[in-house]
């Protein structure tokens, strides 16, 4: 709900296998959307204070962080600390909003859910999508200009967590080609993951399942439409090495959500591509339930591709039940 008591409003540009909503407004009974950055730049963000800000991470960076909650660090009934990883072109404000249909409750969104029971951290990439009217890239983190490697994003990852201190270890829940990010932190890093949690993910059969519409739907991922697709600042990345990397994950328990519903999109995008995505879709969600046994899959019913706005409750559970599956003693 925004602070009027209208519903949010959705803005669709089709993106990493889908649509960015870009909601204007959400009041605290939506998820209150995070406060701008304090201008804190120490390592502060250990503990169990709230914290927002920036961190820095070397080169001249700064990597907007919020952190909440307690709990993390594998210490106490909270488990370990939960890392929400946006999709591509999206900023952090996904986690913190919700637009919802009874009998899914308003709130909590999925940020502060969380952080009802862990402690729960999310940051913004350069180049992302703030949910502001009207949109706006991310002043909160440093810009980056070119096409990213899916290295240097687990990287940044990586350099932000480390820099501000967040203990470990990690559960991490991707969103769209947030899943890829989280799979090669895990990969790279499998001593510091006790979960994941997959939001929809990207996944990496889609590449063969388009086929000769592929290098099509690189275009539009990369150039979703929106207005700020030419900024030199916009998010773009090499998605097929994002492919390339990806290997084993560690034996950690995971989760998959998956939406029901189309995907939202632009006026104008191609439509045999999107029926092309739509067909491809439920085997990558497939693909990612048999990474590991006993994986769970739950299907967000009503949903489109942005399950933790649409079914927040459902999220908060997924990611709950990961958190005590990874607190108990190995097979």
């Amino acid at each position: 709900m925004t602070s009027s008591g209208t519903k949010p409003r959705a803005l669709a540009y089709v993106l990493v296998a889908t649509a960015v909503a870009v909601i204007a407004t959400a009041s605290a009974g939506c998820g209150a959307g995070p406060p701008r950055p304090r201008g804190v730049t120490g390592p502060t963000a250990t503990g169990t204070a709230d914290f927002a800000g920036p961190v820095d991470i070397g080169g001249g960076r700064k990597i907007y962080l919020r952190c909440r909650g307690s709990g993390g660090g594998g210490a106490g009934p909270g488990g370990p600390t939960v890392i929400l990883e946006s999709g591509l072109h999206d900023s952090s404000d996904t986690w913190s909003i919700t637009d919802v249909t009874p009998p899914v409750p308003k709130a909590p969104a999925v940020f502060p859910g969380v952080a009802a029971f862990a402690r729960v951290c999310v940051y913004d990439r350069p180049g992302t999508l703030r949910y502001t009217d009207p949109p706006a890239l991310t002043t909160r983190s440093t810009p980056v200009t070119g096409t990213r490697s899916l290295s240097a994003m687990t990287s940044d990852l990586d350099e932000v967590l480390t820099a501000a201190r967040v203990p470990g270890p990690y559960l991490l829940v991707g969103h769209s080609f947030g899943a890829m990010i989280t799979r090669n932190f895990a990969q790279e890093h499998p001593g510091k993951v006790a979960g994941l949690v997959f939001v929809d993910g990207f996944g990496t059969d889609l590449k063969e399942l388009f086929g000769k519409d592929w290098p099509a739907y690189l275009r539009l991922l990369n150039n979703p439409g929106t207005a700020l697709d030419s900024d030199p600042g916009f998010e773009k990345v090499d998605i097929d090495g994002a492919i390339r990397a990806a290997g084993p994950l560690p034996k950690v328990p995971l989760a998959v959500l998956s939406k029901t519903e189309p995907f939202a999109t632009a006026p104008g995008a191609p439509k045999a591509l999107l029926a092309r995505l739509e067909g491809a879709w439920p085997q990558v969600q497939r693909s990612l339930v048999e990474l590991e046994p006993q994986t769970p899959q739950f299907l967000a019913t009503g949903s489109d591709h942005y399950v933790q706005v649409h079914d927040p409750d459902l999220t908060i559970s997924a990611i709950r039940l990961v958190a005590g599956r990874s607190v108990r003693p190995p097979r």
